[in-house]
């Protein structure tokens, strides 16, 4: 219901704009400017571009988290600590009325966990050996219940799909940027319909500057889904070891280890070049929202 609620909401944010564009007759504007594009085309064009690449990475997810961060799946518990972590998520599970996820270890120093996959009912939950090494089972337990809320809340999918939306608009606007200036500026066009060099070198430079103004959105959109994700784990867990679970991050180094997508779905409060493109608020915001919880 997730995917189709979003999938109807993208299509229908796509139609808007085809009617908005048709009714200010933008498309006249550009033709009467040599610029002979077809909005409609390009629009359903940049969607199939910008969603599917996000479907594959999300179908992938589980793979390539595995493979990049050497994820041992527990399949049998081989110890006390591996036998707690999978009842602790089987719990969780049953009290979420979702499928048990593949719980699994991933061998670094620090603190961390991250939940992905490309269903509720088909997910990986893994946990660091820093995080075994360096918080109480009752912390851990709450950082298990904030990943097990992301797997309910469907976060994942979520988030592949607010990717793929961002990334049609990044090529659909900046396939328009690359044809004013190919045609308007500088007026190449052949008998043919080609492009000129301008066409290629601007669309790219465009999809540059929008992809990095796409990411603001997506990391806005993470941060806000991060205190859901606490909530959840307080309910899990309760509100205490939630808090409690985020103080032992601060007392410990901000984890820095997840890759690229797996870094939004960690536990910790990561940094970055400003707070814009943060995938986690400042962990003193999180704990005073806890805190401020009724």
């Amino acid at each position: 219901m997730r995917i189709l609620l979003f999938l109807l909401t993208n299509a229908a944010v796509l139609i808007l704009i085809s009617i908005v564009f048709n009714l200010l007759g933008l498309g006249q504007v550009l033709a009467q400017q040599g610029v002979n594009l077809d909005l409609n085309s390009l629009l359903a064009f940049s969607a199939v571009m910008g969603m599917s690449g996000s479907f594959i990475s999300l179908l992938m997810s589980k793979w390539m988290a595995k493979r990049s961060m050497g994820v041992f799946v527990i399949e049998q518990p081989s110890n006390s600590t591996e036998s707690w972590l999978v009842d602790t998520v089987a719990r969780q599970a049953r009290q979420l009325g979702i499928g048990m996820p593949e719980v699994g270890i991933f061998d670094s120093p620090e603190p961390n966990a991250f939940a992905t996959g490309a269903s509720k009912n088909s997910s990986l939950v893994a946990v660091s050996t820093g995080l075994l090494h360096n918080m109480q089972p009752d912390e851990v337990e709450a950082v298990l219940g904030h990943e097990m809320s992301h797997v309910a809340n469907g976060d994942m999918v979520t988030m592949g799909l607010l990717q793929g939306v961002v990334n049609t608009f990044v090529y659909f606007f900046a396939t328009i940027a690359g044809h004013l200036v190919d045609r308007v500026l500088f007026r190449s066009d052949d008998d043919r319909g080609g492009y000129g060099p301008a066409y290629y070198i601007t669309q790219m430079i465009a999809q540059i500057v929008l992809s990095i103004l796409a990411t603001m959105i997506v990391m806005w959109f993470s941060r806000w889904r991060e205190f859901h994700a606490d909530a959840g784990g307080a309910n899990l867990a309760g509100r205490n070891k939630m808090i409690d679970a985020l103080r032992a991050l601060q007392r410990n180094q901000e984890p820095h280890d997840l890759p690229g997508q797996l870094a939004a779905f960690g536990i910790g409060g990561g940094g970055g070049m400003s707070r814009l493109f943060m995938s986690h608020p400042p962990l003193e915001e999180r704990i005073a929202a806890l805190q401020n919880q009724r």
